[in-house]
């Protein structure tokens, strides 16, 4: 049986807003095992961001907790949170946020440079490989389409080998046949280094390959259909 990566109990978030308190999330629960992937689908302003934040210990629930690798996120503090997150998870965004300085190759690079990696470039390069850049490896990213963009991101992402990937609409600024690209390199590495993922998106193919799917609306979960 494999090991629980993700639990999430009881969660909600409260805001205060000029007409008083706002409830973005409310009383939220879920359950991942290595290896899985869900997809978290809604409407824009259902709460999908604020909870992908807070699975990922980026943000704090007003009130229930998230066991993320083992820990109890609600009982650290920023920097050990922070510890954690570069222990054991990938990020990918719709806006890429890859480094305009860094060529592909030094982007990938400097994740694992910081974890003091072994042959740093030579992992880099295999990864830029994998996702297909091979020949890319020098261009920095204004030199690269939104796709080939998205393939960096995606290969800085796997390079720290994470138990979880949290992607925030990873096919979003892409056209349809770029987008399917992405989501197949996504499932692969899922599959090979039983990485567990966790999606926002809208695209609701990409969420149909996911093994789980949480629906929100106005903040609170609701069956699937």
């Amino acid at each position: 049986m494999s090991a629980c990566i993700l639990t999430a109990r009881h969660l909600s978030k409260v805001v205060s807003s000029e007409e008083g308190s706002l409830c973005i999330l409310h009383d939220l629960s879920l359950e991942l095992v290595a290896g899985d992937s869900l997809a978290i689908v809604g409407t824009s302003g259902s709460g999908k961001s604020t909870l992908l934040g807070l699975l990922a210990g980026l943000d704090v629930p007003s009130s229930g907790e998230v066991v993320l690798a083992g820990h109890p996120l609600n009982q650290l503090d920023e920097d050990q949170r922070a510890q954690v997150r570069a222990e054991q998870v990938g990020f990918v965004f719709q806006s890429f946020q890859l480094l305009d300085s860094l060529n592909a190759l030094e982007n990938v690079m400097l994740p694992l440079e910081l974890a003091e990696a072994d042959q740093p470039r030579q992992q880099a390069m295999a990864l830029l490989e994998r996702v297909g850049l091979g020949g890319r490896l020098h261009h920095y990213p204004r030199q690269l389409s939104g796709g080939e963009q998205q393939r960096v991101a995606l290969a800085r992402a796997f390079a720290s080998q994470p138990s979880i990937l949290f992607a925030d609409e990873p096919t979003g600024n892409l056209d349809q046949k770029t987008g399917s690209h992405i989501s197949d390199l996504l499932f692969e590495l899922n599959r090979e280094r039983q990485t567990t993922l966790v999606l926002v998106t809208h695209d609701e193919h990409l969420a149909q390959r996911c093994q789980k799917q949480l629906r929100l609306e106005a903040g609170r979960q609701v069956p699937t259909a």
